[in-house]
């Protein structure tokens, strides 16, 4: 499962909302497929431009997060070095392609179903409830001590 960051999570709800919003979708494109959308939005890249990177490998990005070597210098490995620093692992790019991580999917609201991968419906659901799954984890992982949020009477000093 994905690292929770704040980073991952405002992807997630951008690229969910720039789909809701009409942006150009095409589950065969590497640009412009689930992955390819969330990548516009981590690295700033262009749809061309990831078009472009995919194509130094061979296959979908299932196979090409497979591909992923951090120690080349080829294009690839950046897209993938800066979903690596957003919190995903090449195990959550297949998932996210397929929609098919089990942990999102139970979190859906109505409960667990399988989704159609090519649905934009389905990517923006599965986007947006990945997203309140990792806030949540978050959220969970934030320790604060009560003593550091209460308001303690302010020592003054006079001159």
């Amino acid at each position: 499962m994905a690292k929770p960051s704040t980073e991952l999570i405002a992807a997630l709800r951008a690229t969910a909302e720039r789909l809701r919003n009409g942006v150009h979708y095409s589950w065969g494109h590497h640009g412009a497929c689930n992955c390819g959308n969330l990548f516009q939005v981590i690295t700033s890249m262009t749809e061309g431009e990831i078009l472009r990177c995919a194509q130094t490998g061979m296959g979908e990005w299932t196979e090409l997060s497979e591909e992923y070597c951090p120690d080349t210098n080829a294009s690839l490995s950046f897209i993938m070095t800066q979903l690596e620093h957003a919190g995903l692992t090449p195990v959550d790019v297949r998932h996210i392609e397929y929609l098919t991580d089990r942990t999102v999917l139970l979190e859906l609201p109505g409960g667990f179903r399988w989704l159609k991968r090519n649905l934009r419906q389905d990517v923006i659901l599965y986007f947006e409830t990945f997203a309140n799954l990792l806030e949540d984890q978050l959220i969970a992982s934030v320790d604060i001590e009560i003593d550091d949020i209460i308001c303690k009477k302010p020592q003054f000093v006079l001159c």
